[in-house]
């Protein structure tokens, strides 16, 4: 583990708020983290089994070890727990290792919470958007069904499905997330791929559908919105994380263009293009709104100027 500070673990200690943040050294526990030592929390961060070796004196947390979760929860005792470790990118090519990872990784850190006999102040478990799959909605709000159409969306549907049993023993929170973006973000997802384009003033770009839409936040909203909730009474439901706008691949290309100046020539490679990808993803904030009002989206024109300008 890696604890900010360099403070001894203490069992008895209550005068910090000890946060176990999963997934921590991923782009948005980058953020996440950032803005909870602000706050004054103390981070205790788990470091993956590929990254031990690399960490002094950090050792691995894998969340699909049960015993290594029980291990991790048993010393840190954390006030809250933010769970973000998990597979994201659709297009990995390891079907059960969604499962492992995304469901019974994060069924461990739940259990290993009841075998220590810890029952941390929140737990907050990052889900995700596509859940709903091919909703068409303007507005997708938390009543909607789940309809994963891709492994990693019914990963975390069924993730979901088995958290909630957990809702009567553990104050849990399921966050959705729709899609977000911002610095830092791998290329292989779309956004930063546009980006890195324009930034290399590339003359093409190669894409499959840019009519697909989504409901598109900037990475520091969705860090606010994740420390909020924490401090928000809510416990035992499921809220969305959005703006409520969509935003399809082409008017990113048009606002990309007209924030650098520079055109490019995009190529659909039919490669690209998944039979079974969302067309539209636009949610509801209204509950989000409810629950934690003084949190701001970040129009995404400056999200975009943001990424250019790094």
């Amino acid at each position: 583990m890696q604890i900010s500070g360099g403070m001894k673990l203490d069992h008895h200690s209550e005068r910090v708020t000890r946060t176990l943040v999963t997934g921590a050294s991923g782009f948005t526990g980058s953020y996440l983290v950032e803005k909870l030592v602000a706050a004054g929390h103390e981070i205790v961060t788990g470091v993956s089994a590929g990254r031990a070796a690399e960490a002094s004196g950090s050792p691995a947390l894998d969340i699909t070890s049960l015993e290594q979760c029980r291990q991790v929860i048993d010393a840190c005792r954390p006030s809250y727990i933010v769970h973000l470790a998990a597979i994201s990118f659709v297009g990995h090519d390891d079907a059960l290792a969604f499962y492992r990872v995304n469901v019974l990784g994060t069924l461990n850190l739940l259990q290993a919470c009841a075998d220590v006999g810890h029952t941390p102040r929140k737990i907050l478990v990052a889900s995700s958007a596509n859940v709903y799959g091919n909703t068409e909605s303007d507005a997708i709000d938390e009543t909607f069904p789940a309809a994963p159409v891709n492994h990693y969306a019914a990963s975390k549907a069924a993730m979901e499905s088995l958290v909630r049993t957990w809702f009567d023993r553990l104050p849990i929170l399921i966050a959705r997330p729709f899609n977000y973006t911002g610095r830092g973000q791998a290329l292989n997802f779309l956004v930063p791929k546009i980006v890195d384009h324009f930034v290399r003033h590339e003359p093409t770009i190669s894409l499959g559908n840019i009519d697909v839409a989504r409901d598109f936040s900037d990475v520091r909203y969705v860090a606010g919105v994740y420390e909020a909730l924490l401090e928000s009474a809510a416990a035992g439901e499921t809220v969305n994380v959005c703006t409520g706008r969509p935003y399809s691949l082409g008017q990113i290309l048009r606002m990309a263009s007209e924030l650098t100046g520079h055109e490019i020539e995009v190529r659909v490679n039919p490669a690209f293009v998944r039979q079974s990808d969302v067309k539209v993803l636009a949610g509801s904030a209204t509950k989000l709104r409810a629950l934690v009002p003084h949190v701001e989206p970040i129009e995404f024109i400056d999200t975009l100027r943001w990424m250019l300008e790094a």
